[in-house]
């Protein structure tokens, strides 16, 4: 499950997908069902592409996404919003997890 949420962790917009599809093939779908009113758009390790954050700036957002290990030129990163929004996220993903058959993908 894909996902993007507000700031506020309500869910505004999601992609179902298989377990083996990666996040980075879902970020630009997901980008273009943003507001225009965004300031930023959060993602993990997993988002960092060039493509991606270019579409992000040509979007007028500010892309907070940590660069991978292997980059050679690592980008600056708010870790202020990033770890603020990040931990609004995960509080998401927690509780959805409290109805079984979303996260685990199989009836009772």
């Amino acid at each position: 499950m894909h996902t993007i949420t507000d700031a506020l962790s309500n869910q505004l917009d999601f992609v179902l997908t298989g377990g083996q599809a990666s996040d980075i093939g879902q970020a630009e779908t997901l980008l273009g069902r943003t507001q225009a009113d965004a300031e930023s758009f959060v993602g993990d390790k997993g988002c960092d592409a060039d493509t991606l954050v270019q579409a992000i700036r040509d979007r007028g957002m500010t892309p907070v996404i940590p660069s991978r290990g292997n980059r050679l030129e690592a980008r600056e990163c708010d870790w202020h919003v990033y770890k603020k929004e990040r931990h609004l996220i995960e509080c998401f993903f927690n509780k959805i997890k409290h109805y079984r058959r979303a996260f685990s993908r199989h009836e009772k």
